[in-house]
C-alpha cells in the first residue's frame, strides 16, 4: 500500500459495533505504551465496549464513522459538540480516533479526520477541540500537522487504567 492510498470512509452501522469494540480494545492498547510504559492496561470488556457503539451509532452521540481498506474497518472516529462545560453549541469535539497499526501514517487518520470536520461543519460547529494525553507524542503530532493547537492552560490529570497522565486540550478552526 503506498501512501497515496484512498480510503472510503462511511456512517458506521449497528453491524460495525462488535469491529469497532474490538478495534478499539486492540488500538488503544499500542496507542498508550507511550504513555503507560510497561504498566498493562486492562481491556473495557468487550461486551462494555460494544455496548457504547451500539448506543452511539444507534443515537449518533458522538457521530460514528469507520474508515475501510477494501471492506475491512481498519479506524474509527467519533466526533460531535464539545462536552467540556462553558463551551458555546459552536464547539465541537472528537471525541475517539483510532486506526489500526498497521495503518499509521497511512492516511486513514486524515481521512478520518477529514470526515469528522465536514460532519462538524455540517451540524453548525465553527471550531473543534480534541483531548490527548500530552505524553502520546503520535497522536499530538497527528493533530498538530492537522492545525490543532495546543491550548496549555487545559492540561489535566486523568487516570488511563492504573496510570495517571496529563491530558491536554487541543483546538482549531473547523474550516
Amino acid at each position: 500500500m503506498s501512501s497515496t492510498t484512498i480510503f472510503k470512509v462511511r456512517p458506521a452501522t449497528l453491524r460495525d459495533a462488535k469491529s469497532i469494540a474490538e478495534l478499539h480494545n486492540a488500538t488503544a492498547r499500542e496507542a498508550f505504551k507511550s504513555v503507560v510504559g510497561d504498566t498493562p492496561i486492562a481491556d473495557v470488556p468487550l461486551e462494555k465496549r460494544q455496548a457504547y457503539w451500539r448506543e452511539a451509532i444507534e443515537y449518533s452521540e458522538p457521530q460514528v464513522q469507520v474508515v475501510l481498506d477494501d471492506e475491512k474497518i481498519i479506524g474509527f472516529v467519533g466526533f460531535d459538540r464539545s462536552r467540556d462545560k462553558g463551551t458555546p453549541p459552536t464547539m465541537g469535539e472528537i471525541w475517539a480516533i483510532y486506526v489500526a497499526p498497521a495503518y499509521w501514517g497511512k492516511g486513514a487518520g486524515v481521512a478520518l479526520w477529514d470526515a469528522a470536520r465536514e460532519g462538524l461543519q455540517d451540524e453548525g460547529c465553527t471550531h473543534v477541540s480534541v483531548w490527548v494525553p500530552l505524553s502520546n507524542d503520535r497522536a499530538v503530532r497527528f493533530h498538530e500537522l492537522a492545525g490543532f493547537k495546543r491550548e496549555m492552560a487545559s492540561a489535566k490529570t486523568v487516570a488511563i487504567g492504573a496510570v495517571r497522565v496529563e491530558e491536554i486540550r487541543l483546538k482549531r478552526c473547523v474550516l
